[in-house]
């Protein structure tokens, strides 16, 4: 794999879909007079890709942005079609996903590999390296050894490249059950503090078992911050007025 350090990325026409409709977006479109994170990966809906390459990048962009990013993409080798339902899937409302359905990019870029042996065909290698006007400033790709390796193209290693001070959002978990007041109250206090956070709904993603089991409470809501469970809505408001105050 060789590396496009310094180099112009390829210039190509992707088929993206607007609105029901098929787009075409240049090149230019993406990359000129901007300064971009771009990480290409296998394959949308495979295992890595889903539970940690695209969510990761997509929790980051505020930081991302606030370290003069413009605009975080993620391009694989699939169709448009394909990749629209894996962004509705994931959430992913942080990160421009585009389709480079026939390859084009990817093989200009030197990073198209054979998949033939897990009936993929033609895929992107895992890479990923951030794009000022169009020119190629750094990139990482994943080491070439057998399997899918998943070591520096991630999003931790890239804003660590742009600013290793960058400061990045606390990893936060609110345990909530539809109608809850108290949880109405935990997540508005998140939100004006201006702390991102994932909710898991009881009776969607959660059992009232599960809260008693990482708990040992039988309520809601249930905060968890970097791996510190907080409590409710009152404890939350204390650790924030503490941290505050720190």
């Amino acid at each position: 794999m060789n590396s496009f350090e310094g180099k112009n990325v390829p210039q190509v026409v992707f088929k993206t879909r607007q609105n029901n409709e098929f787009v075409d977006v240049t090149t230019d479109d993406l990359f000129k007079d901007k300064t971009v994170v771009v990480f290409s990966l296998p394959g949308a809906f495979t295992p890595t890709c889903s539970s940690t390459h695209l969510p990761r990048y997509n929790e980051l962009a505020s930081t991302f942005r606030e370290n003069g990013v413009d605009d975080i993409i993620c391009i694989s080798v699939n169709d448009a079609f394909v990749m629209d339902a894996w962004k509705e899937n994931q959430e992913a409302e942080n990160i421009t996903l585009i389709p480079d359905g026939n390859g084009e990019f990817t093989a200009g870029m030197d990073m198209l590999v054979d998949k033939f042996d897990l009936g993929f065909g033609k895929r992107s290698w895992r890479y990923s390296m951030l794009v000022k006007n169009g020119v190629v400033e750094k990139q990482f790709i994943e080491p070439d050894v057998p399997g899918d390796p998943f070591e520096v193209s991630d999003a931790d290693t890239m804003i660590n490249y742009i600013n290793p001070d960058a400061r990045k959002p606390a990893a936060i978990s609110v345990i909530t059950r539809p109608g809850c007041p108290f949880c109405a109250k935990a997540k508005d206090l998140l939100k004006n503090n201006e702390m991102s956070f994932e909710e898991i709904v009881l009776g969607k993603d959660a059992s009232l078992r599960s809260v008693r089991a990482m708990t040992g409470y039988e309520k809601v809501p249930q905060v968890f911050i970097e791996g510190q469970h907080i409590g409710g809505s009152e404890e939350l408001e204390e650790y924030l007025q503490k941290d505050a105050a720190a």
